[in-house]
């Protein structure tokens, strides 16, 4: 996010801006440069309605401006409103992903440099993870531990996330990983052949911590690198 526009309506009419929202929407398909829009309205006064959009860039935001479809729904809009709406332009100095950050240290300092414990101060006592990988889909956090940890002793991998995307109490990953087979993975003898592979995992966050998670992984294709079921 690098910049945002605050359009600030009085109105006793919000069904009609959202309707007019909608019809924006529609009939800019495909040539609109905002990414993300979000409606308010006051808590304390019904009539106050804040809309906050969000684009690339200010250049990217003027040439939204100048659609003819955006014109003409903002002379409806003034139309729909008791007082002229007013416009804040907004250059984005900070942009944080609370959830982010404990999502990229669950992956930096628990899975990478192999501190499990840190778990514990990660995610919250009732956590759940989900993983067909594992030997039941619904784990808490003291088997996803011990299980995990034979993961990482077997493979040592090294996980590097490839795009991390947050929405409401949700984060989801999309990561690669890459290690050796140097360890005893369910009843396999370590092989030594180097493995890699790609994943998505999301979780769940809540209170600042990790409350539950899915995983889905490339298990034939390790398997398949290890040997154990043929191309």
């Amino acid at each position: 996010m690098t910049f945002v526009q605050l359009i600030d309506c009085k109105t006793s009419n919000v069904d009609r801006l959202n309707r007019l929202m909608d019809t924006w929407v529609e009939a800019t398909q495909g040539k609109r440069t905002a990414t993300h829009s979000i409606v308010g309205q006051d808590h304390s006064d019904p009539t106050h309605v804040v809309e906050i959009v969000e684009f690339p860039s200010y250049e990217e935001a003027m040439r939204n401006s100048n659609l003819p479809e955006t014109n003409r729904i903002f002379e409806e809009l003034v139309a729909a409103c008791e007082e002229t709406p007013t416009f804040t332009d907004l250059d984005v100095v900070r942009d944080e992903q609370l959830n982010k950050i404990v999502v990229r240290r669950f992956f930096d300092e628990v899975v990478n440099a192999k501190n499990l414990d840190l778990a514990d101060e990660l995610c919250t006592g009732n956590y759940r993870e989900h993983d067909p990988a594992l030997s039941s889909d619904d784990v808490d956090l003291a088997q996803a531990k011990r299980e995990n940890g034979e993961i990482l002793n077997a493979f040592n991998p090294r996980i590097t996330l490839r795009s991390l995307i947050a929405e409401g109490d949700l984060v989801t990953c999309r990561i690669d990983y890459r290690g050796r087979h140097t360890g005893s993975y369910q009843g396999m003898e370590p092989t030594n052949r180097d493995v890699s592979g790609t994943g998505h995992a999301t979780f769940r966050c809540q209170g600042g911590k990790i409350a539950e998670s899915w995983w889905n992984w490339d298990d034939l294709g390790l398997l398949r690198q290890l040997g154990v079921v043929e191309a």
